[in-house]
């Protein structure tokens, strides 16, 4: 396992790679025509309010975690284009584009843009209002596609954690191991961060130990077992004892011994035991006597991988090394855990080794949040989950879908009127408060017009639900928290970045006081969003409205 980076380190070399994995370029190229046609019109410096939301909670559930907001934080830190950006918009612009805009970009940075968020690791739902990013209408048009690509992925995959965090209890470690599966490196790197802070201890991927300080943990892999035939191939074929005895042991001698006593102890048959397998477990065990944790089915666990094991760990406990433990990675998992942890006891029985009372089992075989809840759900000795594919992939669900929606311009509220009400936006700025019940449960978040006052402990509220059309609800909180925060203004961020561990801890903290209803796994009961009265009565009066003016211009 290695060591995690130290803050400062992991802070400095963060911001480098944001810079070279987030350019401003890294946009749709619309946000530059609309930003220029701003600037043809003089409004480029009006002041616009964006919002930032999802519609559905994701994988059927009902939560969702909120990510992405250290990585907007730098992102908006260093925005600025560089000479050479902005002479590749030359080439791709309409070439009647005003030279002068390509100056205006050249200055450009975000000093006048204030951005209001959910803290990072958040329980947060859908509908909700969770970033506010207000500023020149230029600047904050441009930063949309940015912002939505760094939220959109983190909080999808440190849901998903989240939820196989979940299904497999709080006890049991969890392995990220994805790379190699992710959609590309940008995504593998995202999926290590975001895994780690959704609930996950370990990753395999080395970088992300390195970028942010995540415990990093392997094993060995078929191959290495595969590679070897016989014992010929083991070298050296020596290993010193711990206890400060220089002279080498001849290892290939005291590991057949000791398979002999495991096969008489288990009733084996010596002639089924693939002596490349144990070539390999030896080799392995002589280059890292402490780290010995192999993986036991390349063959067969029951004839061959586990009697090879427990010669070899055997040895190392002769000598004074304490083995780790097996990986498991076909199979029924379960009762393979089971087979295997009844040999460990038998050999600490037998053998009076109590180091083989603690080896561990790591259970790794394409497992999903279902396979991941059925395994909890049944008798088994694996200590440690290794998960890929759908982990890092989102096999449930590709995609949050957070948007992006203007709310204001230059002080006045804007709304989006759609034929289809789930695409319709709730206009003007706003404060968002989560209402708690007397247990310490939020039961509620509620949407309110940034001038009101804050709800009151104690005192009836009404509100209405979203999606529940004209039907008023009232509440009584016994305790409001804001859910919004200011995070960064005028060019500067003004919270303390959270390493992954600490917003790691913000997320179990956060999801302990979600009620159990609402994190159900499946079926969940659903969270109520609401609107206060006030900004209920706004949308309501901007829809007539727009209704009302529709034909504006031909009865004119």
């Amino acid at each position: 396992m290695a060591a995690p980076s130290s803050s400062s380190t992991c802070s400095g070399v963060m911001e480098r790679c944001i810079r070279e994995r987030v350019p401003p370029l890294l946009t749709d190229l619309y946000q530059f025509t609309m930003a220029y046609a701003y600037w043809r019109a003089g409004r480029h410096d009006e002041h616009a309010v964006f919002e930032l939301f999802f519609r559905d909670n994701p994988f059927g559930g009902g939560f969702s975690l909120f990510a992405g907001v250290h990585d907007c934080l730098l992102f908006l830190r260093s925005f600025r284009f560089a000479d050479e950006d902005v002479e590749f918009l030359r080439s791709v612009m309409p070439p009647d584009t005003d030279p002068a805009f390509f100056q205006f970009l050249r200055c450009l940075d975000c000093s006048g843009v204030t951005l209001h968020s959910v803290p990072e690791g958040t329980v947060v739902f859908a509908r909700v209002p969770l970033m506010e990013v207000a500023g020149p209408l230029a600047v904050v048009q441009l930063l949309e596609t940015s912002l939505l690509c760094l939220v959109n992925y983190a909080s999808l995959v440190c849901t998903n954690a989240a939820r196989f965090r979940l299904a497999a209890g709080p006890k049991r470690k969890l392995l990220e191991m994805g790379l190699r599966r992710a959609q590309g490196p940008d995504g593998g790197l995202t999926a290590s961060r975001y895994t780690h802070i959704g609930g996950f201890d370990l990753t395999s991927n080395v970088q992300a130990g390195f970028l942010f300080g995540i415990p990093v943990a392997g094993t060995m892999a078929h191959s290495y077992v595969t590679s070897f035939t016989s014992l010929e191939e083991v070298w050296p074929q020596t290993l010193s004892a711990v206890n400060g005895d220089h002279n080498p042991v001849d290892i290939i001698s005291l590991t057949k011994g000791w398979l002999s006593r495991v096969c008489e102890l288990l009733g084996a048959e010596p002639g089924k035991i693939h002596e490349g397998e144990l070539a390999a477990f030896l080799s392995y065990a002589i280059a890292y006597p402490q780290n010995f944790l192999p993986v036991i089915d390349s063959y067969s666990v029951g004839c061959s991988g586990i009697l090879n094991f427990c010669a070899v760990a055997l040895v190392l406990c002769e000598l004074g090394y304490r083995p780790v433990g097996v990986r498991l990675d076909s199979g029924d998992l379960c009762k393979q855990s089971l087979d295997v942890h009844r040999v460990f006891r038998l050999c600490s029985e037998q053998f009076s080794i109590p180091a083989f009372d603690s080896l561990i089992i790591v259970g790794t075989n394409n497992i999903s949040e279902e396979s991941l809840a059925e395994v909890n759900s049944k008798e088994n000795e694996i200590s440690v989950v290794g998960v890929g594919t759908h982990l890092v992939t989102c096999t449930k669900q590709p995609s949050l879908g957070c948007v992006y929606k203007l709310v204001e311009v230059r002080g006045r509220p804007r709304m989006k009127v759609s034929e289809d009400p789930e695409k319709s936006t709730v206009p003007g700025r706003k404060a968002v408060y989560r209402l708690i019940d007397p247990e310490g449960h939020p039961f509620l978040d509620v949407v309110c017009l940034a001038v009101e006052s804050p709800p009151e402990v104690g005192l009836p509220l009404s509100c209405y639900p979203l999606g529940c059309n004209h039907t008023a609800l009232s509440v009584t909180p016994a305790r409001v928290t804001c859910l919004r925060q200011e995070v960064f203004s005028k060019g500067q961020v003004t919270q303390p970045l959270c390493s992954a561990a600490e917003t790691r801890a913000k997320v179990q903290s956060s999801l302990q006081t979600l009620h159990p209803r609402h994190k159900r796994l499946q079926k969940p009961d659903s969270y109520t969003v609401a609107l206060s009265q006030k900004l209920h009565n706004m949308v309501k009066e901007i829809q007539k409205g727009s209704s009302n003016n529709t034909n504006f211009l031909l009865a004119n």
